[in-house]
């Protein structure tokens, strides 16, 4: 049988008992996930007390008084920058402890360790951030279903009074699948003051929602015309007069939807930005996670 020294040259090994060792090596799983989910509860545990402590930092900023709190912009940076730090110091943590606390990996070349401890981290860091969204997405659907509730208890004693008034106003609405504007057509007079002076308004507002083209008020000359002659004919003024109030009207609408699009395309452009600085912070908590896994596994050999 052949025989071999030991490391310290104090004894023997035989071939057989090395070739055995070798064998165990090579079945053994590479992972440790006994320490990859310690690392990922620590991570979640920190994540959650950093967002608890960001969020009370951010009320602190804000102000419902004019002038008196934070812009805008600056919350904005300043919540972007406090994800970067909680993904940078939750996953630096979780990392660090899966790598202290993963199994010594016994004549693995040192190239290959260095990976493994790496592949520990990012693990580490996927394992956490996957149970804070479930935790996310949980809190979020309770929120909804909590929401939902109430509305539809509110919607549930409203809907006999709705009901009731649907009735009593039946012809009000009969226009209500998008004909009453030409209804209103048919019975158009050439001397409004003869008409219904209670149904001008509601006139008046099929005429605006049926002038709506590419999100603006847009009536047509006869309509612009004819809803002057409602308004002189409710309120004594002239005809140049009415006209001037339309006009006047139509531009406050188109003014008002202008302003509603651009809060809308502020929102949007916001959101995205968010996004993408969500996106950035995870990654960079990804790398963070895997080099502090590699420094711990290091500590970890060395002791």
């Amino acid at each position: 049988m052949a025989l071999t020294l030991d490391v310290t040259g104090s004894g023997i090994v035989s071939a057989s008992a090395e070739t055995d060792l070798s064998a165990e090596d090579a079945t053994r799983s590479a992972v440790s996930w006994a320490a990859i989910i310690a690392g990922a509860v620590a991570a979640t545990a920190t994540t959650i007390i950093l967002v608890v402590l960001g969020t009370g930092v951010g009320l602190s900023m804000v102000s419902p008084w004019y002038g008196a709190g934070a812009s805008a912009a600056t919350v904005g940076v300043s919540a972007v920058i406090w994800l970067v730090i909680v993904q940078w110091l939750s996953s630096g943590l979780g990392g660090f402890l899966a790598g202290r606390l993963r199994t010594k990996w016994v004549r693995v070349h040192t190239h290959e360790v260095f990976f493994r401890d790496t592949a520990h981290g990012f693990l580490t860091w996927s394992v956490a951030s996957v149970a804070g969204a479930m935790m996310f997405a949980f809190v979020t659907a309770s929120g909804v279903s909590g929401v939902a509730r109430g509305t539809t208890d509110v919607a549930a004693a409203a809907a006999s009074g709705a009901a009731q008034a649907g009735v009593q106003n039946g012809r009000a609405g009969a226009g209500s699948d998008g004909s009453g504007y030409f209804v209103d057509t048919l019975f158009r007079s050439t001397n409004p003051a003869d008409g219904d002076k209670a149904g001008s308004p509601a006139e008046t507002t099929r005429i605006l929602v049926r002038s709506i083209q590419d999100g603006k008020v847009v009536p047509s000359p006869a309509d612009k015309a004819y809803m002057a002659q409602l308004v002189a004919a409710r309120t004594g003024l002239s005809q140049p007069e009415a006209e001037q109030r339309v006009d006047a009207v139509v531009k406050q609408l188109n003014d008002a939807g202008q302003k509603i699009r651009e809060a809308a395309d502020v929102a949007r452009k916001r959101a995205a930005q968010l996004s993408i600085a969500t996106a950035l912070a995870m990654l960079v908590g990804a790398f963070i996670a895997s080099v502090a896994a590699a420094f711990g596994g290091s500590i970890r050999d060395e002791q």
